[in-house]
C-alpha cells in the first residue's frame, strides 16, 4: 500500500520533492499561510469596527449608549492591535525549528484567547451599538401582523 499523505519539516519535504515522492505536507507554509489568513480577518474586523466607531460619533452624545459602545469598540481594537502583533510575531517565526515550537504555541494560544475575547467584546457592541429605526414596525404594520 502506497502513502499517499505524508507530515514532514520543511527540509524533509525539500529532499523528498526533489526525489519525485508522494504529496507531502510542509507545516511551516500550512501554519504561515493559516496566520496570514487570520491576520486577513482581523483586518477586516478592525476596518468595521472604525467604520461602527464613526457611525456611533456621527450619532452624537444624545445617543443612549454612546459612551458604552465608543467604550467597547476602543477595547476590541486595542484587542485586535495586539492579536495583530502576535499575529506578525507568529508567522516570522519558524515551526520546524524544535527550540520554536513552545515559545509559538504559547503565542499562538494566547493570540488565541485574545481573538475569542475580542468575540465577545464584539457581541456586546452588536447588542448595544445599533440605533433603533423603526424599520421592523413599520414592517410588520404593512404586512398585516
Amino acid at each position: 500500500m502506497r502513502k499517499l499523505f505524508c507530515v514532514q519539516t520543511g527540509a524533509e519535504a525539500a529532499r523528498r520533492e526533489s526525489a519525485g515522492s508522494p504529496f507531502t505536507l510542509n507545516m511551516n507554509q500550512y501554519a504561515t499561510k493559516k496566520t496570514a489568513a487570520e491576520g486577513m480577518l482581523d483586518i477586516a474586523l478592525f476596518l468595521a469596527n472604525i467604520t461602527h466607531m464613526k457611525t456611533v460619533i456621527e450619532q452624537g452624545a444624545g445617543y443612549r449608549y454612546y459612551a458604552a459602545v465608543l467604550t467597547l469598540i476602543s477595547f476590541s481594537l486595542a484587542l485586535q492591535m495586539v492579536a495583530g502583533v502576535l499575529i506578525v510575531i507568529i508567522a516570522r517565526r519558524d515551526l520546524n525549528v524544535v527550540s520554536n515550537q513552545r515559545r509559538l504555541e504559547s503565542l499562538n494560544n494566547m493570540a488565541t484567547g485574545i481573538i475569542f475575547a475580542t468575540t465577545v467584546v464584539n457581541f456586546f457592541i452588536s447588542f448595544f451599538g445599533s440605533k433603533r429605526t423603526g424599520f421592523f414596525r413599520w414592517l410588520l404594520a404593512r404586512l398585516h401582523f
